[in-house]
C-alpha cells in the first residue's frame, strides 16, 4: 500500500472570520474537529497540520496533533501544503480543508479510492448533488460539471450548467442536475508539485478557484460522487449552522 497522509492547512489570518481554525464548536477549536475526523479515515497513515501561527501550532501541540510551521508568506493552501511534506515520505497526499469539521473519515476515504485504482488520475475531489435553489445560485457554493468518466470538465461560482428552457430558478433543479464541490482534494505526489510549480491562471484568477489552474494545464481530476454534505466554514454564522447540526448528532 502507498503511505498515504493527510495535511490540514490552517491560516490565522482571514478576511471575513479572522482565527476560525480556534473558533470554539462544542467546547474543541474547529482545527481538533477538523484532525479528529481525518484521523477516523482508514486509509491516512498519519494526519499534520500545515500553519504560519504560533497559537494554532501551539494548540494542536496541545491536544497531541502533528503540526508543521510554515512561512506567513506562503500564498495558498496548497502552497502551503507542498512546503510541509517536502521531507516527508508520502505517495499520496490529501489536502482537507482546515474549515471544514463536519468531514468524516469515510467521506475521506472515498475520496482516496480512486488513486489506488487508476493510474490516469493527477487529482481526485469529492461532490455531492445540490437540492436547493439557493445553493445553487450561491456564488459561495462551488459548483462542478464532469464527463461520463467523472472527470472535471469545469468548476465555477456560476450554476452550471445552464438551463436555458428554465423560466423560473426553481425549474433549474427539475431540468438538469446540478453538483456542489467539496473542497477536499487528493494527490499523487508528483501531480503536487507539478501543481504548485504551475503559474496561477486565467480561469483560477476570474472565478478565484486555484483547481482551474490544474484543468487549464491539462491535469486530470477525478470526481467522486458523495451523499454527504459538510459546511465549509467562512463566516460566523456558518460556524451557528455547524453546531447546531453536531448538536442534532
Amino acid at each position: 500500500m502507498p503511505q498515504i497522509i493527510g495535511v490540514i492547512p490552517a491560516r490565522y489570518a482571514s478576511n471575513r472570520f479572522p482565527g476560525k481554525p480556534l473558533a470554539d464548536i462544542l467546547g474543541k477549536p474547529m482545527i481538533k474537529w477538523v484532525y479528529e475526523n481525518a484521523m477516523s479515515s482508514k486509509l491516512i497513515n498519519d494526519v499534520y497540520v500545515a500553519t504560519d501561527d504560533e497559537r494554532i501550532f501551539n494548540i494542536v501541540k496541545n491536544f497531541g496533533g502533528n503540526v508543521i510551521m510554515t512561512p506567513s508568506e506562503i500564498p495558498t493552501g496548497t502552497d502551503r501544503i507542498a512546503y510541509a511534506i517536502r521531507n516527508i515520505d508520502a505517495d499520496i497526499i490529501v489536502n482537507i480543508q482546515g474549515d471544514e469539521p463536519l468531514i468524516s473519515g469515510d467521506m475521506i476515504d472515498s475520496a482516496i479510492e480512486p488513486l489506488l485504482k487508476e493510474d490516469d488520475i493527477d487529482i481526485s475531489t469529492l461532490a455531492v448533488k445540490i437540492t436547493d435553489v439557493e445553493a445553487l445560485f450561491n456564488p459561495n457554493v462551488v459548483k462542478v460539471v464532469f464527463d461520463k468518466k467523472n472527470f472535471a470538465l469545469y468548476f465555477s461560482r456560476s450554476p452550471i450548467p445552464f438551463c436555458r428552457d428554465a423560466r423560473t430558478k426553481d425549474e433549474w433543479l427539475k431540468l438538469g442536475v446540478h453538483y456542489k464541490h467539496i473542497g477536499i482534494y487528493v494527490y499523487k505526489r508528483n501531480s503536487l508539485f507539478k501543481f504548485v510549480s504551475l503559474k496561477s491562471s486565467k480561469l483560477e484568477e476570474l472565478e478565484k478557484l486555484e483547481q482551474l489552474r490544474a484543468i487549464e494545464n491539462g491535469m486530470r481530476i477525478k470526481v467522486v460522487i458523495t451523499e454527504k454534505d459538510t459546511i465549509g466554514v467562512d463566516t460566523p454564522f456558518d460556524l451557528e449552522n455547524v453546531v447546531a447540526i453536531l448538536k442534532q448528532k
